[in-house]
């Protein structure tokens, strides 16, 4: 770590001792002398927080590490001092030895064991929120859906039924045009199915058209769809049944419709509310890890951070869940080495070729990454987007990769291949059963989903202040120079106290229905 002379806070942060960069974690003058094992070095250019400074002179063609990694080559000798960013670094391809499973990490150390108030469903999973779902198959039933879910806004009813936390809408653009059991047909359906059974939703109501291909009959059918019922008392149960199913051109109309769907949402009420927090252990945990908005500093401060807190909740028996299969792009080598196994690796790889020839297919590149406001932030390649991005994963073993809206079945770190698009990755994650989400940003984000609690963290203090109505955590105390590891320890905590029912700033904000939103894959017929 390399500080201005004279300055307590670091000025630069050097990640590793072979790093020829450093990230500057406040904004350096050009003239100012940095000091770091011996070395002097003098800016020759003003820097920005987030962006890179060269510790030492780079000839052109040279590897650019940080991480003690390759995020590109130069492309014009870069003097020592000098700003490092796309004028004069590139992302050439090289290439990357997987070993897979050579790196296989000890499982983590113990922790004491951790609870949470959360809520015991019968298939064992454990939710962190209580909702009813209004879920419509298609986009023509959308407005429907929302218009049902619309009429329980004002929480009158939370004087009957306090154990309930909302009624929401899931309305997306898709469910027609599509090839019936295609893979698009398929992956709607699992997702569909996802929110459904979620264990954040006590009970749900399904809308449709009626003539759409991804019709609710299929649905319920091939996906063995029914409700929860109402929770155990007394010995006694109001057990699952088939879940209610409303069809626009059955029922008459629009308003029709809705009058049917509200009276079916009252009736489930009653059910959903008999369902309560009980005592659960912290292994009960399902947590998403997502990223967007980056900057340079979201793999200095927030997101290994994230990974402390996912190293904590695979120690306590939970599942880490690490996503957006493009940006991990140039850092799949060091997930494979991690996998538990040569398969778990192999078709971590797979999935990496199918991203490759799927971007081809639409004469794109999967390294088109990063986005105009990550490059502001001062992140120049798809390779140093992808280090700090798999820096969320914290450093356990890689014990499966899933498809899209997987189904997450297994205890420790998972990875779920999804789009880099947030509102699509984060749907996917929710679809595969994580009942708390956590997103680092740096540029600033606004994002949740219902049913689950999205939790923020902030890679620098400027952000998280003019943000402070949407940001949960401030990880830029890194940047001043708290340990990386009590930040992740602190963040831990407030998943838990999330996951024991604590409002997240997205929620308060009533942030969640408009984000959801399926990768669809395929061509709309």
């Amino acid at each position: 770590m390399a500080t201005a002379i004279g300055d307590r806070a670091p000025a630069v942060i050097r990640l590793r001792e072979e790093d020829n960069v450093a990230v500057a974690a406040r904004g350096i003058d050009a003239g100012t002398l940095l000091t770091l094992d011996g070395l002097a070095v003098e800016t020759a250019e003003p820097i920005r927080p987030g962006h890179k400074v060269a510790l030492t002179a780079i000839r052109q063609g040279q590897a650019v590490l940080k991480y003690g990694q390759v995020i590109g080559f130069a492309s014009a000798d870069i003097p020592a001092g000098t700003w490092v960013h796309v004028h004069n670094l590139r992302a050439d391809l090289f290439e990357r030895d997987y070993a897979f499973a050579t790196e296989r990490p000890e499982p983590p150390a113990n922790e004491a064991p951790r609870t949470f108030r959360g809520i015991l469903r019968p298939d064992g999973r454990v939710g962190t929120r209580n909702y009813v779902a209004v879920i419509s198959t298609v986009n023509c039933s959308a407005s429907v859906s929302k218009y049902v879910a619309d009429r329980f806004r004002d929480e009158s009813w939370k004087r009957d039924y306090p154990n309930i936390d909302g009624v929401f809408a899931i309305t997306h653009k898709g469910g027609c045009g599509l090839q019936f059991e295609g893979p698009d047909h398929e992956q709607l359906q699992r997702v569909l199915a996802g929110f459904a059974t979620h264990p954040n939703v006590a009970a749900y109501v399904l809308i449709g058209l009626g003539c759409e291909v991804g019709f609710a009959g299929h649905l319920v059918e091939s996906r063995h769809l029914v409700t929860l019922g109402g929770a155990r008392s007394r010995g006694e149960s109001n057990g699952p049944g088939p879940p209610r199913v409303l069809n626009i051109q059955e029922q008459g109309g629009i308003a029709r419709t809705v009058e049917a769907a509200v009276e079916a949402v009252s009736r489930l009420m009653p059910a959903a509310d008999s369902w309560k927090r009980t005592d659960q252990p912290a292994s009960k945990l399902v947590v998403g890890l997502e990223c967007g908005g980056s900057d340079g500093n979201s793999g200095v401060t927030a997101n290994p951070a994230l990974g402390v807190a996912a190293d904590l909740i695979v120690a306590q028996g939970g599942s880490a869940v690490l996503a957006e299969t493009p940006e991990i792009y140039g850092a799949e080598h060091l997930l494979t080495r991690r996998a538990v196994n040569e398969d778990v690796g192999r078709k971590l790889l797979e999935r990496i070729k199918w991203w490759e020839w799927y971007t081809g297919v639409f004469g794109a590149e999967i390294n088109n990454n990063p986005s105009p406001g990550n490059k502001e932030g001062g992140l120049t390649t798809i390779y140093e987007k992808s280090l700090g991005a798999v820096a969320k994963g914290g450093a356990t073993a890689l014990v499966d990769v899933l498809h899209y809206a997987e189904p997450v079945t297994t205890p420790g770190l998972v990875f779920m291949d999804t789009p880099g698009y947030d509102p699509a990755s984060l749907t996917g994650m929710v679809a595969g059963g994580c009942n708390v989400l956590v997103f680092t940003t740096g540029r600033g984000s606004v994002s949740g989903l219902k049913p689950s609690p999205c939790v923020k963290v902030a890679t620098n203090t400027p952000m998280f202040e003019r943000l402070s109505d949407d940001m949960d955590l401030d990880a830029g105390t890194v940047l001043a120079g708290e340990p990386v590891e009590a930040v992740g320890r602190r963040l831990f905590d407030l998943i838990l106290d999330v996951a024991d029912g604590s409002p997240t700033k997205s929620e308060l904000q009533g942030v969640g229905e408009e984000e959801f939103a399926p990768w669809s894959i395929g061509p709309t017929l």
